[in-house]
């Protein structure tokens, strides 16, 4: 079985795990790139109440076209590293890469 390209993501019993940092308060939402085996998104949403978590999972969930209800914060609610849980059926480790990364990394 071939090393996946990047470690910030990996097959976990129950679906796929992310491990992201998240820079909130942006100008926009969106995926800045690989550093230190995370992936580092930028969300436009204010890291109050929930809010950032909850634009983070919109924003995973609509970049791998699954339903909302797939993608979980499962550690780091309040810190900017978290890992995040996307249980969908058939959904692979190199479909995540390619839908989440972008197209210079």
């Amino acid at each position: 079985m071939a090393e996946p390209l990047h470690p910030w993501c990996s097959l976990h019993a129950d679906g796929v795990r992310l491990a992201v940092q998240v820079a909130a308060n942006a100008k926009k939402t969106e995926v800045i790139g690989v550093a230190d085996d995370v992936l580092k998104i930028k969300l436009h949403a204010q890291p109050i109440e929930g809010k950032a978590n909850d634009a983070l999972v919109r924003f995973v969930a609509g970049q791998l076209h699954v339903p909302r209800t797939t993608v979980s914060v499962t550690h780091g609610l309040t810190s900017k590293r978290k890992l995040l849980l996307v249980r969908a059926v058939g959904l692979s480790v190199d479909e995540v890469q390619r839908a989440l990364l972008p197209a210079s990394t």
